[in-house]
C-alpha cells in the first residue's frame, strides 16, 4: 500500500440531512483517531437543497456533490469510485448508525477473518432495542429468507447500510443499482464471488430528526427484483 494512501475510506451518502451530518462526520473522525488509522471521509451529496454539503465542507470532509438527486445506490457507487482505502466503510448520515462502532466492523477485515462485514440491527442485545415499522420488518425477513435460499447463506439484516468491506471485493461487484436496493445487490454479488460475509451486532438508533426516505412498497419491489437479478445474472 502506498504511503500516502489511506487505509480506510468512510463513505457517507447524504441527502438533505443538515441537522445530523455535522455530528456524524465529527464522530466518524474521532472514531478513526481512536483507531489510529489513516483514513478519508467521503461525503457524497445527492443534490441536497439544504446546507448538508456546506456543513460537510466546514467539517473538512471530502465532499463529492451531484447537481441533481439520483438515489442512495448511485451515491455509493460514486463514493466507491473515488475511495482510496484498502478497507471501505459505509454508514448513513441520519445519525442512526454509531460511528464509534466502526472498529467492530473493521476488526474482522484487518484480521483477514472476513471480506465483507454487515452491522446487524438484529443480533445480540441490539435486537431488543431495534424497532422498525411492521411492514419494513416483514419485508426484511422475506428478503433475508430469499437471499438465504438462493445463496445458502442466512443473514439477519440484509438491508443494513452500516458495512465494512475490502476494496478488492467492492471492485469486483459491478454494481448497477441506483436506489436502496444496492444493499441487496452488493450482498448477493459478494456471496456469489464467493467471499466470506459475516455479521456483527451494532447499536441502532431510529432517526429522531426528519423522515425516512425509503418507500416500503416502491423500494421493496426494487429490492426484490435486485435480489433475483443479482443472483441470476
Amino acid at each position: 500500500m502506498k504511503k500516502d494512501r489511506p487505509s480506510i475510506s468512510v463513505i457517507i451518502p447524504v441527502y438533505n440531512e443538515e441537522k445530523t451530518i455535522g455530528d456524524v462526520i465529527k464522530r466518524t473522525k474521532n472514531a478513526m483517531t481512536r483507531l489510529k488509522a489513516s483514513h478519508e471521509v467521503l461525503v457524497v451529496d445527492d443534490g441536497s437543497v439544504d446546507r448538508s454539503a456546506k456543513i460537510s465542507l466546514e467539517m473538512n470532509a471530502h465532499v463529492l456533490k451531484e447537481k441533481s438527486h439520483h438515489g442512495k445506490g448511485y451515491m455509493l457507487k460514486v463514493g466507491f469510485k473515488h475511495a482510496l482505502g484498502e478497507f471501505i466503510v459505509t454508514l448513513d448520515s441520519d445519525g442512526s448508525h454509531q460511528p464509534e462502532e466502526m472498529g467492530l466492523l473493521l476488526d474482522p477485515l484487518m484480521k483477514n477473518e472476513a471480506d465483507f462485514v454487515i452491522g446487524s440491527r438484529f443480533l445480540g442485545k441490539s435486537i431488543k432495542k431495534t424497532k422498525i415499522p411492521r411492514i419494513n420488518s416483514v419485508g426484511l425477513k422475506f428478503f433475508n429468507g430469499l437471499i438465504g435460499i438462493l445463496t445458502g447463506v442466512m443473514v439477519s439484516d440484509s438491508q443494513s447500510g452500516f458495512r465494512a468491506m475490502k476494496s478488492s471485493v467492492v471492485n469486483l461487484l459491478e454494481l448497477r443499482s441506483s436506489g436502496y436496493e444496492i444493499e441487496s445487490e452488493m450482498l448477493v454479488k459478494a456471496l456469489k464471488i464467493p467471499c466470506k460475509v459475516i455479521e456483527v451486532p451494532i447499536t441502532f438508533q431510529q432517526r429522531t430528526v426528519g423522515k425516512s426516505k425509503l418507500d416500503p412498497v416502491k423500494d421493496g419491489i426494487r429490492i426484490l427484483f435486485s435480489i433475483l437479478e443479482s443472483y441470476l445474472f
